[in-house]
């Protein structure tokens, strides 16, 4: 395997100042012992002096120093409208609204605001309003309520409309979860990454598996027991971009997609995933305080049992709960990793 394909791409984006490029990764120049956005307009260094970072914050950790033209350790200039924009969509989920009364909210044209959803998002506002209510057709479920009231409250006018569209959004049905995800093909590949080698994994429908390890080996082991009957493939290529975004949110960069989560997960796991991603940048909860959040304060065990089988790190942030005393207690993939996790999160925050 070519390690270096993704970097590759990387260096591709930096020699076109790619904008959309600008929530992936910097880069940081060995000669100058500078870190700059891919966008910034300085003159370009060699390709043989230049190391990419997923985060400002790691960069800064390998001792280079924030440009002062592009400031890539300050907030992404596109963020505040993104935020509005966003919370205008979930504001109003159950309308089918235009690009032109979304563009009167931003004061952008129809055309800037498609291609600044497309370029810092990775996808469309519609394709964006559709993953939200989804979501919501999931928190729904894992509250205990019928199937019924959870597509209406999601905003869907029909349940046919819903059942248009389960698939793609909940990822693989029930049923073939139960089968060991027979009739499933899961794509996957093995790259580097701050944290050591990484295993992104993906379905037609999303993200599946993101899982660090010292042995690509191991990884592939640890896929193949959660989707025993899956047909597993190898693809380096086609998941180059997915890798990236991945990547960018190990530093939970503000414009970053939101990942499409296809994840076999019981309505009480779902509630202490849900949870866990509630947890703010920087601080920690123990065990007893994510069963209280989810109204269960008896159900410890059965927390610390939904954060061991998280099959996603980092975007289901579990290395954010310790225990009471505020040691680091266990890790799936390694305690080590934890703490240079938390440590990175509390520095950036």
């Amino acid at each position: 395997m070519d390690t270096n394909h993704i970097w590759d791409r990387a260096w591709e984006m930096v020699a076109t100042r790619e904008v959309s490029a600008d929530s992936l990764f910097v880069y940081g120049v060995r000669t100058t012992g500078i870190y700059c956005r891919p966008s910034c307009p300085s003159r370009r260094p060699r390709r043989s002096s230049v190391a990419f970072f997923a985060t400002s914050e790691l960069a800064e950790q390998a001792g280079f120093r924030a440009c002062k033209r592009c400031t890539p350790e300050r907030e992404h200039p596109h963020l505040r409208v993104l935020t509005t924009l966003c919370r205008y969509l979930d504001q109003h989920a159950e309308q089918s609204v235009s690009l032109a009364a979304l563009g009167k909210v931003a004061g952008l044209s129809p055309f800037h605001l498609q291609r600044l959803f497309r370029r810092c998002l990775g996808l469309s506002p519609r394709q964006y309003q559709l993953a939200r209510r989804m979501e919501q057709m999931r928190e729904g479920l894992a509250t205990g309520g019928s199937v019924t009231e959870a597509i209406y409250s999601a905003g869907y006018s029909s349940s046919s409309r819903f059942y248009e569209r389960a698939t793609a959004g909940l990822g693989m049905k029930p049923g073939a979860l139960r089968r060991g995800a027979a009739g499933e093909t899961i794509r996957y590949t093995i790259t580097l990454s701050p944290l050591g080698k990484m295993l992104v994994a993906a379905t037609a429908a999303g993200l599946c598996a993101v899982g660090f390890g010292a042995l690509e080996s191991e990884l592939e082991d640890d896929l193949r027991a959660r989707f025993p009957r899956a047909e597993l493939t190898r693809d380096d290529k086609a998941l180059g971009k997915m890798v990236a975004q991945v990547l960018a949110h190990l530093g939970e960069h503000p414009v970053t997609r939101e990942l499409p989560l296809d994840v076999r997960a019981t309505a009480f796991q779902a509630r202490v995933w849900k949870a866990l991603q509630q947890i703010p940048r920087g601080e920690t909860r123990s065990y007893a305080q994510v069963a209280d959040a989810i109204g269960q304060p008896t159900a410890v065990r059965a927390v610390a049992r939904a954060c061991g089988s998280n099959p996603v790190a980092v975007v289901v942030p579990c290395h954010r709960v310790v225990g009471s005393d505020g040691s680091l207690t266990g890790y799936r993939w390694g305690i080590e990793r934890k703490r240079k996790l938390l440590e990175a999160e509390r520095k950036r925050s």
